[in-house]
């Protein structure tokens, strides 16, 4: 007997994107809808804004990302930072650090930088954001391996539906050097940020509603955004985002933790 469907709803206010080629979601928006080619490039983060000095020299990239695309949402939707409790979810977080904590481990000196160790947790951008916005609200970290952004977009979701707390998800990653790259292979950082409340307002952009599913993860036309989409966890995201470009009422299905995936229906507001 199949189990009932839970499925949970929230209304999109913001959004917030960063990576390769798409520089912020006014050009992303062009691209997701077409009237734009996708054209692969150098992925640039901004300075984080509303970091004090000290702690905007100490950010590395996962956090200059992740800070990047909740800023973006948080400014699209007008929604006030402190009062939205936040899900960060990353299928590694800060890269760099992890490299470099690893060789100093194996050299013959072992005094690991207390700044390195301070950035190297997991949960880093998420402190970094209660600086910069001042949010007290509750904050969520996770990690699901190549299933991060739908474990986020679950998480965040239930936060809206059971609690009625607007949330916001920020799904990021950051790439390794060498040699842990052979290993966990990610060709660059990138973020996705949306802003998410229980109620319609005049700023909403769509309604979304997830439930679990079993059916093929769906696949974009552009070849080089579907090569982004697999090899970038945080990118797995992207037919949500295209379905929002495009101003489609559809449903989209994006990739999980294997054998289930999520089924994604949005309504578009206006």
């Amino acid at each position: 007997m199949t189990a009932p469907r839970t499925i949970l709803t929230a209304w999109i206010d913001g959004i917030g994107l960063l990576g390769p080629g798409l520089a912020d979601w006014p050009t992303a928006h062009a691209v997701l809808s077409g009237e734009a080619a996708y054209a692969p490039g150098p992925m640039t983060a901004p300075p984080p804004q509303g970091l004090p000095p000290a702690e905007r020299r100490r950010a590395g990239m996962a956090v200059k990302v992740a800070l990047a695309v909740a800023q973006e949402a948080i400014a699209m939707g007008r929604l006030d930072a402190r009062q939205l409790a936040t899900v960060f979810a990353s299928s590694g977080a800060d890269g760099d650090n992890c490299d470099a904590i690893c060789a100093v481990l194996a050299s013959d000196d072992r005094h690991i930088s207390p700044t390195r160790f301070h950035n190297s947790v997991h949960n880093a951008p998420a402190g970094y954001w209660g600086i910069a916005s001042g949010a007290m609200a509750p904050a969520t970290v996770l990690c699901a391996y190549d299933g991060c952004f739908g474990a986020g977009l679950l998480e965040a979701l239930t936060l809206v539906t059971v609690e009625g707390q607007a949330a916001l998800l920020i799904a990021y990653d950051s790439p390794y050097p060498e040699p842990l790259n052979a290993k966990r292979p990610l060709p660059a950082a990138m973020g996705i940020a949306l802003a998410l409340t229980s109620q319609q307002s005049a700023r909403s952009l769509a309604r979304i509603q997830v439930s679990l599913t079993d059916a093929e993860p769906d696949v974009l036309a552009d070849t080089g955004l579907d090569a982004l989409r697999l090899a970038i966890p945080a990118a797995r995201g992207l037919p949500v985002l295209q379905a929002l470009a495009r101003g489609e009422a559809r449903q989209v299905v994006l990739d999980y933790l294997e054998p289930l995936r999520l089924a994604v229906a949005i309504e578009p507001c206006r």
